[in-house]
């Protein structure tokens, strides 16, 4: 049978789109931040609440998402994922309160998680070990994409004239009739996305569509294996290995960075810098140098590697370089124009995903690859930890102290963080810049003098006392 040409590649497009629709509709709420937050009396404290929902939401998906793609297969496993957050994110555009909008963001994050365990896995099944990194990155790609699209998608909703063009639509959605259609779209287009999931994606081996040289290239023995092919830890190996500690506590410090241009970069050109809703569509730019940085954060430590060094030696040489340029994160905050603001952030935005791809890739270099599933989802639950952290000290930064606690977790940060709380409260965004602009040069000394850099095959558990 001759099928399909080239199948895996399409299978690797359907994860690209998957991808960019994971972060259209995920950056939905941050793109349109002004306009719900003034529609649903939503001050900052609260909007920072609803992210940490989503991020809790992320994390506990995160921990459960790779071993629920094992046992439903990659094929269910992709299209629970993502009709769970098509929906999720639909049922938004129903928000008529803080409360409710946290709980359908909480039900955005069980969701979008498992798009990337499930990901890797439709990966490992039709790719070659020589085509894994590339199409790995085709997908990373797509994150980047939909984030780069999502403001102009949706912020030209929120002004159209919905009660002129479809009246008996604008009064179904009531009061912001526009924002709301931006859910419903963007979580329909979800939906969508899953019958070509469902009509090609199989297993190579039980896939009718693919050839007989393709199934051959993808069954056929790798030339060698990919990093340490040691038996899979367990829990307790897992938990006590140096290696894994080190890499969660990296991310835990420096995906904050990546996380505040997610959710408060747009909050900061508005509420600083004096863009209006529409002037928002600006922030392609940050999204723009992020897919540059992921692809030359990898060139660069592959071509390291290619003139002879260590694998996790080249990583953390390009990794001290992004941690030189994160030192000049302030100057965000200090540039005298717009645009030059926007530089400045491009600038670091490329640094901070060159510095998260060789990282990622660090614990492919140091974990046995049987056990790479699940220290997978340990080191990622750090990283939204980390993100939590950062909306609660950024909310802080720019909000003024309330007279009572308000919002969904303010008692419980409040009575965990409270000093170090009060110390930044109302200091403004500034602040945070310079708090960014030391995270990874500390987390890279970390790393280096940690011994991750070390050639570690198996478990390395803390020495007993």
């Amino acid at each position: 049978m001759k099928g399909i040409p080239y199948l895996r590649w399409w299978i690797a497009v359907l994860l690209f789109g998957a991808a960019v629709l994971n972060y259209v509709d995920r950056q939905t709420l941050s793109a349109l931040a002004p306009t719900i937050q003034r529609d649903l009396a939503m001050d900052d404290r609260a909007y920072a609440d609803i992210v940490n929902l989503f991020l809790v939401a992320y994390t506990i998906a995160y921990l459960v998402a790779g071993s629920l793609t094992d046992a439903l297969g990659t094929r269910a496993g992709m299209m629970v994922f993502v009709a769970w957050w098509s929906i999720a994110n639909a049922l938004t555009a129903a928000a008529s309160g803080v409360r409710s909008l946290g709980v359908f963001r909480f039900a955005l994050g069980l969701g979008e998680a498992g798009v990337w365990p499930a990901a890797s896995k439709a990966v490992g099944e039709w790719f070659p070990a020589r085509e894994r990194a590339l199409a790995i990155g085709c997908y990373t790609m797509g994150a980047t994409m939909g984030a780069t699209l999502a403001p102009y998608l949706v912020i030209p909703l929120t002004s159209h004239a919905l009660g002129e063009t479809w009246p008996m639509l604008a009064r179904l959605l009531g009061s912001g009739a526009g924002w709301r259609l931006a859910f419903v779209l963007t979580g329909a287009a979800g939906l969508l996305w899953l019958i070509p999931w469902a009509a090609i994606y199989r297993r190579p081996g039980e896939c009718r569509l693919i050839g007989e040289e393709e199934l051959r290239l993808i069954t056929a023995p790798d030339e060698g294996p990919v990093g340490d092919p040691a038996r899979a830890w367990s829990w307790r190996e897992i938990l006590t290995s140096r290696v894994v500690w080190l890499l969660l506590f990296a991310r835990l410090l420096t995906d904050p960075a990546w996380y505040f241009f997610q959710f408060w970069f747009a909050k900061y050109l508005h509420s600083e810098r004096g863009l209006d809703q529409r002037q928002l569509t600006v922030t392609w730019v940050i999204y723009a140098a992020a897919g540059v940085g992921s692809l030359l954060g990898g060139w660069l430590s592959g071509w390291r590697i290619r003139r002879g060094a260590e694998a996790a030696s080249g990583r953390l040489q390009v990794m001290a370089g992004c941690a030189v340029l994160m030192l000049l994160s302030p100057l965000v905050a200090s540039a005298g124009s717009v645009w030059a603001a926007l530089g400045f952030a491009g600038l670091i935005v490329a640094a901070a995903l060159a510095w998260l791809i060789n990282l990622s890739a660090l614990i492919v270099d140091r974990v046995p690859a049987a056990a790479l599933g699940t220290v997978f989802g340990v080191v990622a639950a750090g990283s939204t930890l980390g993100g939590l952290l950062m909306n609660t000290l950024v909310s802080a930064m720019v909000a003024s102290a309330p007279a009572v606690p308000a919002g969904f977790l303010d008692r419980a940060i409040q009575a965990g963080l409270g000093p170090l709380l009060s110390l930044v409260q109302g200091r403004g965004y500034g602040c945070w810049f310079w708090v960014m602009a030391c995270l990874h040069a500390l987390t890279w000394l970390l790393l280096r003098f940690g011994g991750v850099g070390r050639r570690a095959p198996q478990s390395v558990p803390f020495p007993s006392s």
